[in-house]
């Protein structure tokens, strides 16, 4: 039998065009409650237009094969609950469990209007399914959007079936429905002290039309929501139980390890010892694949130690050129082509005369700012298995944000129908905005090529190098700073001019044709400051290499931008910069009393120099609105040995209004955590059209002896819900950088610090 298997070529279409063809474009929502959504704009179309079949194996119950238009989502009860007779609750959740805490919020929030406690669900990520596209048509797990944006109709769903179980129950008795009441999982009926488990309601229960008008619960009786309730996860966690993609078998399985392109874009020439290779201990196969080779073994690291040892020639890149990764790409020399783009503006956003700001202004400042390609740097390596079955389908274990979207495309790689796709959707070893679909930076249509090509299951795993090789990356980011400054040192203008390229234009482009691309500017762009002339300006300037969502997106970098050069604007204007903060934001009190907050929190403002513990210490603050939550941050620095070390960062956290303050603070300290990381130590660099980061030994990440005290207060202004994952981070890089700025007295404008020989 001929060793090396050559794959069929699968000739991929954007995931995005394949996306469009699967899914229905709906109207964005005019959300009650939610914000921002407008400007997130790629939350805003359907995923439920597929015709969907399977649910998980275990669940008794399946995903009806009706189109979006036969399905209001969150209304079939059965499709999301499972009660059994134990009076267990199985909930089948929209979203995917990442360590974000959103199965333990869900069953509270559900949990409450069933009356059930929430430690005693048990939570599943549904499978594809119109049911389950809950915010407004589309189902997806992102932009701290999950919460937000299901909470009233999670709310009605549990009510809904509450209302179920209480007219099953009143029939069985043969008494009124206000007769009843119900006590966590029991309906009662007090005058005769009879109690039905919701488990023996259920069958009947469950079928019963629902009703439209149930009413919830006043949240002044909340026994759970906006309580700590802990996590459902942590025991399986702690004790190694839980089981993510990368401990997932299968029943006769092959091991795949993958060797990729060095250079993006380059394909298979030739492979030189690939008989050799084949005879190695526990090889099936040798495969080509698009950009890649593979082997399948019955072993990972026999699979691995084989596909390091071939010897493959690849094609040449492009010589030079931004078109694409071509031979001298390099990150400096793509900062530069940033900078020194002269392509008109597109307005982003303009208030008052700007112009005449200047042109009278006793004071003009300019600066630039720059941020570097970072890669998502999950703990869990990527993974996928595939297996064909004997009915015809196709089965799929593929870490995602976005399950409808992974099936669409899953079923036109393999050629099947959606619904001959059963996709299993496992707990993220990590979320960040890895696990969306950015085309070759996803194991899983290898997965599909690789069990096809081999007759048999296939797991495919990626070694950490293969994923630094192919992680699609935070985009380089640059912008261009002026300030107009009056005699009395406060700002009249404020000019920025953003060049680049976000990942909603790059993977959404095509649905939402604004030319100004909202994840390139957010932060530069609506900021609360009460500075009255305003123009900002994008530009945009493709990358060549594949860019992603990142954890909080354009603020990652843009408030770090925004909030840095306005401490600039304060030391020109002779202004303290918590102060002229306050003055500029003398009409907005909710932004006031998050920086009264923080400010009391770290025990008074003081930006200093000023002596701790014998050493010189600093203060920095800054101001972010991501995702329709506000942050105020302070952070304390020193410098020792030219290293900036971090001692506290205290966040004040208004999100509107909370489901678990316990989950809402773990949030923030791990954005905080991860913010740090970034601004200390994180850079993908490019040189000679490579990546030159290939592990975390050369790609340096936030350490324990790094991580300083996180201080986090919640406060809930009772504006509509906003996002809890992201909102923490992007005001971490500025608020350190201001603090080392107050400190040495040396501005850095480009992250990360590390690069930066800085002293006091």
């Amino acid at each position: 039998m001929d060793r090396l298997l050559t794959a069929a070529p699968i000739t991929l279409k954007d995931p995005l065009e394949l996306q469009i063809e699967a899914q229905s474009a709906v109207p964005l929502m005019k959300p009650d409650g939610v914000s921002n959504l407008s400007r997130r704009a790629f939350l805003g179309f359907g995923a439920s237009a597929l015709v969907l079949g399977a649910l998980l194996p275990s669940m008794p119950v399946r995903a009806a094969t009706a189109s979006a238009a036969a399905v209001k989502p969150g209304s079939r009860i059965p499709a999301f609950l499972v009660i059994g007779k134990d009076n267990a609750v199985t909930l089948l959740s929209p979203f995917v469990e990442g360590g974000q805490g959103i199965n333990t919020g869900m069953a509270q929030i559900v949990g409450e209007e069933l009356d059930v406690n929430p430690s005693r669900f048990t939570v599943e990520c549904a499978p594809p399914g119109p049911d389950y596209a809950v915010i407004n048509g589309l189902r997806m797990t992102g932009g701290s959007f999950s919460t937000r944006s299901s909470y009233p109709l999670m709310r009605r769903l549990g009510a809904t079936a509450r209302d179920m179980m209480i007219r099953a129950a009143a029939t069985k008795l043969k008494v009124k429905p206000e007769s009843l009441k119900t006590e966590d999982g029991f309906v009662i009926h007090a005058a005769s002290g009879q109690r039905l488990v919701y488990g023996e309601l259920a069958p009947v229960a469950l079928a019963l039309p629902p009703r439209d008008d149930v009413a919830l619960r006043d949240p002044a009786s909340f026994r759970y929501i906006r309580q700590p309730v802990a996590r459902l996860d942590v025991r399986a966690k702690s004790t190694g139980k839980a089981v993510y993609a990368i401990d997932q078998k299968l029943e006769g399985m092959l091991y795949a390890a993958v060797q990729h392109a060095p250079n993006q874009g380059t394909t298979v020439q030739s492979v030189a010892n690939e008989a050799a290779v084949s005879a190695m201990p526990g090889v099936h196969s040798v495969h080509k694949l698009p950009g890649a080779v593979a082997v399948a073994a019955d072993s990972w690291w026999r699979a691995r130690k084989a596909v390091e040892t071939l010897s493959v020639s690849w094609s040449a890149p492009a010589a030079s050129g931004l078109d694409s990764v071509a031979a001298d790409f390099a990150s400096d020399g793509m900062l530069a082509a940033l900078k020194s783009s002269s392509a008109a503006g597109l307005p982003a956003e303009s208030d008052g005369d700007a112009a005449a700001a200047f042109a009278n202004a006793a004071k003009v400042i300019e600066a630039e700012y720059d941020a570097p390609y970072l890669v998502h740097g999950q703990l869990e390596p990527p993974s996928a298995m595939a297996r064909f079955n004997a009915d015809g389908t196709l089965e799929l274990w593929a870490p995602n944000q976005m399950p409808e979207l992974f099936q669409s495309v899953a079923a036109q790689t393999a050629g099947l129908a959606p619904d001959k796709v059963i996709l299993h959707s496992p707990m993220l070893g990590g979320f960040f905005g890895r696990h969306f679909l950015y085309g070759s930076a996803n194991p899983f249509l290898q997965a599909i090529q690789l069990a096809k090509a081999t007759g048999r299951p296939v797991k495919v795993l990626w070694s950490r190098e293969e994923e630094f090789r192919m992680d699609a990356v935070r985009p380089l980011s640059f912008t261009r700073f002026r300030a107009a400054i009056g005699k009395d040192g406060r700002p009249t203008a404020i000019q920025a001019r953003t060049v680049g390229e976000g990942p909603l234009g790059r993977w959404f482009g095509a649905v939402f044709k604004d030319p100004v691309d909202s994840s390139a500017v957010e932060g530069v762009t609506e900021k609360p400051y009460a500075i009255p002339n305003r123009r900002m300006e994008y530009v945009k300037f493709p990358h060549p290499v594949t860019i992603a969502f990142w954890r909080s997106v354009g603020h990652s970098m843009n408030d770090f931008f925004y909030e840095g050069f306005l401490d600039e604007i304060a030391d020109a204007g002779g202004q303290d910069p918590f102060a002229l903060r306050m003055d500029l934001l003398k009409d907005k009190p909710r932004h006031r009393k998050l920086l009264e907050t923080v400010a009391a929190m770290s025990g008074g403002w003081k930006r200093g120099p000023y002596q701790v513990d014998g050493t010189r210490r600093a203060r920095g603050v800054s101001m972010a609105s991501p995702f329709g939550s506000e942050t105020a941050t302070i952070a304390e620095v020193s410098v020792q040995g030219g290293e900036t070390q971090v001692h506290n960062v205290w966040v004040a956290f208004d999100p509107g209004s909370i489901v678990n303050p316990a989950i809402v603070k773990s949030q923030v300290e791990s954005a905080v955590a991860l913010g740090l990381s970034a601004t200390l130590f994180e850079e993908l660099v490019y040189k000679d059209g490579v990546r030159q980061s290939h592990n975390f030994d050369d790609y340096p990440i936030l350490s324990r002896r790094s991580m300083p005290a996180v201080h986090v207060e919640i406060v809930e202004s009772g504006a509509p819900m906003g996002g809890v994952g992201e909102p923490g981070l992007p005001g971490v890089p500025p608020a350190v950088v201001n603090a080392v700025a107050a400190l040495t007295g040396q501005r850095v404008r480009s992250l990360p610090l590390a690069k930066s020989k800085i002293g006091v």
